[in-house]
């Protein structure tokens, strides 16, 4: 859409440079047309466009080549959103007065009338012979390089079209006036969005859900919780990737710090919490809205009109540190924000890609789709994502499925009288598809011998930096829980809950091409004598029983548990598969088995506490019939004395 700020500059140009004719030759001779020209200037100081619109069609009555009258009422179009009627005028002002210093404010609005609708070669055109006029007035010199950077990048980037099929989704979840901003679960299992019953602004918004099917169709959306929808709005929401935590935008009838302040709201069982508002930390005095949550929950994106920032609506980040606070938000910076507006931030499931709309970059026009990947604390440059994702209309919303192969959107186009959208999904073009692909790992966890469903922390570390890079939480009522697991590194899982033994796993991810999802259970044992675990991230080198640098991890969990638990003894048990002579294996095993003890030890836990035995081959896990049954039976056990 045509900028309201310039708009008004090109209008009140307009007014003052054919106001300064007044005692100079109109382009008609027609005394009542020029009478009812001039009556239109003070409806026009006073905003009344609409009134103004009528006396210019009057005047134009009396002379259809009156071309400052046409000047005038496509500004005064454009100034109510009438981008069809004001591009006819400009035109044929245009025609009327094709050179003429007076009418560049006319030239420059017609050629960014065309960019916006795509007519690129127009534009380019119209803008050049806007630059040829010296001295420009300051507005249009202001915009004029923007104008004519966008029209360079779209005419060269629209010759290299990607692959793009969106495909409405079924009308089942179309079936509103409007619905827009859609966000899924990790799982694609879960479709969350705003819908407004009717297209007129007065319709409530609220946020539905629509869920799967056993055969993969989604079913009809129905209101997420009576707790978060009221009778005012609410909308524009995020989830993290279990589907368990919900952060969403309410404007009117909650306590509040602002005009939009973010509410939280957190899923237990089938049941959402009374909503809160996210406090001072997040919320401020000015506008927020348009959050976006990082897989784990624990990283929020969002954007504000705040004071500090780099343009008019920028995107700021918190983090939720280990008090369960939210930290005070930071500034993207220049980096990404720009001096124009950024909005709709969506942080992709891998916690490195940022996706964005902006006004502020070379474009096709409008709010085009642009991403980011932060490295080292810094973010890269951002990248158009290209025609035809990107075109002459707005693009203000993206969803990209964990996998990186999906794509949600809400396409959103205004005519006339109100806004029309419809949600879409595509399937993301190989070339600009995510560098860092997600899968995740989901399951139950509860007590082996009851059943129980258990709430336990469910860590994330990577075996490389020793750095836990994820933690969420199972479901205190089911038990279920959801981890996302990123291309490019080794993982070690932990599940941790007081009263049991720690239970681990190992994820390489490190050149993994797959996104096939894991399904893992989690049955934990209560610490008593004879329970036993698996120390799955414990690492060696073939027919060696040096302890390998990446061993570390797992063996920190152990002395956390160890000095957690004062009072329990263990043995540490090495075990072989059945490659090789038994003596050799039973000495390997033991080896393996003492290095554990060793780093226990220097790492002060009594040697009193523990023992390690070597048994070799025996006690298989499974079958010795294949190499991956051998790495597993090529294992550390550590249980209870």
């Amino acid at each position: 859409m045509f900028r309201p700020v310039l708009v008004l500059l090109l209008l009140f140009f307009a007014f003052g440079a054919l106001r300064a004719q007044s005692n100079q030759t109109f382009s008609t001779k027609n005394k009542k047309a020029i009478q009812l020209f001039q009556s239109s200037e003070d409806f026009i100081i006073r905003r009344q466009y609409g009134k103004a619109i009528e006396i210019l069609q009057q005047a134009l009555q009396k002379d259809r080549e009156f071309a400052e009258a046409h000047l005038r009422i496509g500004s005064s179009y454009l100034a109510t959103n009438n981008a069809e009627k004001a591009l006819y005028h400009y035109e044929e002002a245009v025609k009327l007065k094709p050179d003429d210093k007076a009418f560049v404010g006319g030239y420059f609005a017609l050629a960014d009338l065309y960019f916006q609708r795509g007519e690129y070669s127009k534009a380019g055109d119209l803008a050049n012979k806007v630059s040829t006029y010296k001295p420009l007035p300051k507005h249009i010199a202001s915009e004029l390089d923007g104008l004519l950077a966008n029209v360079a990048f779209a005419s060269e980037k629209i010759k290299e079209p990607l692959p793009f099929k969106p495909t409405p989704l079924p009308g089942n979840v179309n079936k509103f006036g409007l619905q827009y901003f859609p966000v899924l679960s990790a799982d694609q299992q879960q479709l969350i969005f705003t819908r407004r019953i009717g297209a007129a602004e007065g319709y409530d918004e609220d946020i539905v859900i629509s869920t799967r099917d056993e055969k993969g169709n989604w079913k009809d959306p129905v209101s997420i919780s009576p707790k978060i929808n009221t009778k005012n709005n609410e909308g524009t929401c995020t989830i993290s990737a279990d589907g368990r935590i919900l952060i969403f935008t309410s404007c009117m009838g909650r306590k509040g710090y602002g005009s939009c302040d973010l509410f939280i709201s957190r899923k237990t069982g089938d049941a959402w919490s009374e909503p809160e508002n996210m406090g001072s930390a997040i919320n401020s005095s000015e506008w927020e809205s348009q959050p976006s949550l990082s897989a784990d929950g624990r990283t929020l994106y969002f954007v504000s009109t705040r004071a500090g920032g780099v343009g008019k609506r920028d995107i700021w980040v918190s983090k939720l540190g280990d008090d369960n606070s939210w930290s005070e938000p930071e500034n993207l910076g220049p980096g990404v924000n720009t001096p124009d507006e950024e909005v709709s931030p969506f942080i992709h499931a891998n916690g490195q890609t940022l996706y964005f709309a902006s006004k502020g970059y070379p474009g096709f026009g409008g709010y085009d789709i642009y991403t980011t990947s932060i490295t080292n604390d810094k973010w890269s440059v951002p990248e158009n994502l290209g025609y035809p994702l990107n075109n002459a209309d707005d693009q203000v919303s993206l969803f990209i499925t964990a996998d990186g192969t999906q794509g949600y959107y809400s396409y959103e186009k205004r005519n006339q009288k109100a806004y029309i959208s419809v949600i879409y999904s595509f399937q993301v073009p190989e070339a600009i598809q995510v560098a860092q692909k997600t899968s995740f790992v989901k399951g139950k966890i509860f007590d082996r011998e009851t059943k129980q469903p258990l709430k336990a922390p469910v860590e994330l570390y990577n075996l490389a930096t020793e750095e836990m890079v994820l933690k969420v939480s199972s479901d205190s009522i089911t038990g279920e829980y959801l981890m996302i697991l990123t291309e490019g590194a080794e993982y070690a899982l932990y599940v941790n809950q007081k009263q049991y033994l720690f239970e681990s796993k190992n994820f390489d991810f490190t050149n993994q091409h797959t996104t096939e999802p894991v399904i893992i259970d989690f049955p934990l044992r209560k610490i008593k004598g004879g329970a036993s675990t698996v120390l799955n991230n414990i690492f060696f080198d073939t027919d060696k029983y040096e302890l390998k640098d990446k061993s570390k991890t797992e063996l920190n969990k152990l002395i956390v548990f160890l000095k957690s638990n004062p009072d329990v003894k263990i043995q540490i048990t090495g075990y072989t598969d059945d490659v090789g002579a038994k003596a050799y294996n039973d000495a390997l095993s033991l080896n393996r088995a003492k290095e554990v003890f060793d780093f226990l030890k220097q790492h002060d836990i009594p040697t009193q506490r523990m023992v390690y035995k070597g048994l070799g081959q025996a006690n298989p896990i499974v079958s010795n019939d294949s190499e991956k049954n051998r790495q597993m039976n090529r294992r550390i056990e550590f249980s209870i004395l």
